[in-house]
């Protein structure tokens, strides 16, 4: 494959629509055009590289023997079927399209580009250091998402007095919105993150943490400059470097745009900013990143991996490409890039999306020109907000557990573990230890910082990877074809594309194919929900506001306008904006008019839909919420009951699924241990009080039960519902003809038989 390299931003648009083909490099063993055999990272026609052992020669262990075949697997797995199909059984699909395979075998990775290369060489598939976390394990990188800068502030040092490395947390919704607390709606105020104005609110929330020793990863969407300049000022004004200052100050003005819908000014403006203080931290602050791409807004939409793989690709491209405009070379703004994805449930593909990812930022960044140390990606990784649920909330620790360690097998750099009440309310100091103390068992208990890249070589793994990049890659493709990632979005485009996964996703919840352990399938009826412990938000930006008045107050404001003067000026000028803006924030300028300052006046600000963000379990939710709301409001649940026929062994079975179909949307289930006649069940039927009766036993008893036992119910209470367990296709037509109204299944879908059901009930 050959590499085309990256033109300007306008020029490569123009001139084919972004297209361009992969030459994912370290391609290992044998050329594809010429057969020539070669080592890993030394390209064909090459005399030069590092060298490395060849991993890919014909000698192997027990040689006397010969391999098993393929095809004596396949006959023994189709024996072990009895009879199933192959290929429906043992053979899956992702979302994304491809298939699964039930076993992998050394021919599907034998071709693959990216085979042969090693740990910390290009293309960095198998981690960007050579001895993976041997000698730098992963940042133990807790997100913080309180309001108030004085809890923050609590809650951080005692954790980091714990094991803590890095400092993580968002601004909150009037900040991120570039709005002082005194100018916003009280609902975001404190909301997500933390309130922000002014420097002394930043002191509050920094006091007794050394940033020369301790790093910061701080979301602030487009409000990048005015974080920067304020955490400047902070430091400087405590007698500290910024030489030594670490982690990120990150600006993702096209991931705030895909979550809100808005920005608080043009994107020329983000653009502008996110080259002056890239500029800047190159000379000022070297350790520190200023530009973050998230994957989370599409992962959070219940998009795919390729999605999020395809969509952050796409966003750092065109940052990259706008800095490149301003001046910034690749190597300098690839050094100051962090990259952020989600981990989901799906332990392997979770692992490949990671080197996937790896994988293509090294292409994109070689084919930008950059250097080899920035075709590195620096990567931040998140257990999924999506698949965690509120309802047995417990269970989202052994999520997080499983999703942290594919981010560690994965090899990110960085990792925040959710705690598990995360979908409920802010974290306690419970939920916070017990998310923390999950990366000390995979790194003192698992010893995972002993191998190096403990997937690399997994037929299995190795393939997805090359799927999911392959995939993801020609996806970008697409994004680029269309302009490139903002007029993208304007369009729809990746919105779209993530609503259609979500909605597959959601069938299949609906029809719990999709599982989520403790909400659409295992309830635990008998749970004691936790404590929501709302924010007051109204009292939040009173106190705010409050302290900002006494700040205000207490500036000279002459000086404040002369510096604020002196930012503008530094703006219309395109120099030494960022000092200008250190200055002025110690002077007293806050956030908000830091922010105004550097806005153009008359620019247009960028609207698009917002992506939808949600979670999977919701739909099971709302009927249990539904469930528990019609309980405190009558007395009790709406209630079902079970008419099991004959013994135990001939109705168990599905009066256990029946059971726990129902269950899952809060319907209390009356049991039983079976009736020998239709009489005596229609008589226990009618004594229940329910409005709703299943019949529950043997597709060979149906035809002698369900009719009489359905008329009996029904002649006595007409609004009944019956449903049956079960779903003998030869006799379905007849049961409803019968006035069976439904039937209890596998393959039913759940969600919509449940909610049909409270509203006929009169529960919704």
């Amino acid at each position: 494959m050959i590499r085309q390299t990256f033109l300007p931003l306008k020029q490569r648009r123009q001139k084919d629509a972004g297209k361009f083909a992969p030459r994912w490099l370290g391609r290992g063993c044998r050329d594809s055009f010429s057969g020539q055999r070669w080592s890993a990272n030394i390209m064909p026609g090459e005399d030069k590289g590092i060298e490395q052992k060849e991993t890919c020669g014909s000698s192997r262990l027990f040689g006397e023997f010969p391999y098993a075949r393929y095809e004596e697997w396949r006959k023994a797995a189709e024996k072990s079927l009895k009879g199933a199909s192959f290929e429906k059984k043992l053979i899956s699909k992702t979302y994304d399209g491809f298939e699964v395979q039930p076993i992998y075998w050394q021919s599907d990775v034998e071709d693959l580009p990216h085979m042969g290369s090693l740990p910390g060489f290009p293309p960095f598939v198998r981690g960007s250091a050579a001895l993976g976390y041997f000698l730098k394990p992963w940042e133990v990188s807790q997100e913080f998402s309180y309001g108030d800068p004085v809890m923050l502030n609590q809650a951080i040092r005692h954790d980091l007095q714990r094991g803590q490395t890095e400092f993580n947390f968002w601004l909150d919704y009037a900040g991120l919105a570039g709005l002082d607390a005194d100018e916003a709606v009280s609902e975001d105020v404190g909301r997500a993150g933390v309130s922000i104005s002014s420097l002394a609110d930043l002191a509050r929330v920094l006091e007794g943490i050394d940033l020369e020793k301790t790093p910061v990863y701080m979301q602030v969407g487009t409000m990048g400059l005015p974080v920067l300049a304020l955490l400047s000022a902070y430091m400087r004004h405590q007698g500290k470097s910024t030489e030594k200052l670490r982690g990120c100050i990150g600006m993702d003005p096209l991931g705030l745009l895909v979550r809100t819908g808005v920005l608080p000014y043009s994107l020329q403006d983000a653009y502008d900013a996110m080259a002056w203080t890239t500029a800047w931290a190159r000379e000022h602050a070297p350790l520190l990143q200023t530009v973050l791409v998230q994957g989370h807004p599409y992962h959070d939409a219940g998009g795919s991996a390729v999605q999020e793989l395809a969509f952050a690709a796409a966003t750092a491209v065109e940052y990259l490409g706008e800095m490149q405009a301003r001046g910034i070379h690749v190597d300098d703004a690839a050094a100051r890039m962090r990259f952020s994805f989600s981990l989901g449930s799906d332990f392997f593909l979770e692992i490949a999306k990671l080197r996937a990812a790896r994988l293509i930022w090294s292409q994109i960044a070689g084919a930008f020109g950059g250097s080899e140390k920035a075709q590195k990606m620096y990567m931040h990784v998140s257990t999924s907000n999506w698949n965690k649920t509120v309802y047995d909330p417990y269970v989202n620790i052994l999520r997080t557990t499983t999703e942290a360690f594919a981010g560690v097998i994965g090899g990110a750099n960085s990792i925040n573990i959710g705690a598990f009440d995360r979908a409920i309310r802010p974290a306690d100091e419970f939920s916070r230890r017990i998310a923390r103390n999950i990366h000390f068992i995979l790194n003192d208990e698992v010893n995972l910082t002993i191998p190096v890249d403990p997937s690399g070589g997994s037929y299995y793994i190795e393939k997805m990877t090359d799927s999911l990049a392959g995939q993801a890659w020609s996806l970008f493709q697409e994004v680029e074809a269309r302009g490139g990632m903002f007029k993208a979005l304007q369009e729809g485009f990746p919105q779209e594309q993530a609503a259609q996964t979500a909605a597959g996703r959601k069938a299949n919840i609906a029809r719990r194919k999709d599982i989520f352990v403790g909400t659409n399938m295992y309830p635990n009826t008998i749970e004691k929900p936790l404590a929501d412990n709302p924010v007051d938000y109204k009292m939040m930006k009173r106190d705010q506001s409050k302290l900002l008045a006494g700040y205000r107050a207490s500036m000279d404001k002459a000086a404040l306008q002369e510096a604020l003067n002196a930012l503008v000026e530094a703006k219309a000028q395109g120099g030494g904006v960022v000092e200008a803006a250190v200055k002025a924030a110690l002077s007293g300028a806050t956030l908000g008019t830091l922010a105004c300052a550097v806005q153009t006046e008359g620019a247009v600000v960028p609207s698009i839909s917002a992506i939808n963000i949600h979670r999977g379990a919701e739909i099971f939710e709302f009927l249990r919420k539904t469930s528990e709301a019609y309980r405190d409001k009558t007395g009790s649940p709406p209630r079902v009951f079970l008419a099991n026929m004959g013994h135990i062994p001939q109705h168990k079975p599905r009066a256990d699924f029946t059971t726990g179909f129902f269950e899952t949307g809060g319907f209390e289930v009356l049991k039983n241990d079976g009736f020998p006649t239709v009489e005596e069940a229609a008589r226990a039927f009618a004594d229940s009080g329910a409005s709703i009766a299943v019949i529950c036993s043997t597709d060979d008893t149906y035809s002698e039960l369900a009719p009489p036992l359905t008329k009996l119910i029904k002649d006595a209470r007409p609004d009944t519902t019956v449903l049956l367990a079960g779903y003998p296709a030869d006799l379905v037509e007849a049961f409803r003809q019968a006035g069976v109204d439904d039937f209890v299944h596998v393959r039913a879908n759940c969600y919509e038989l449940l909610l049909k059901l409270m509203k006929q009930k009169g529960v919704l």
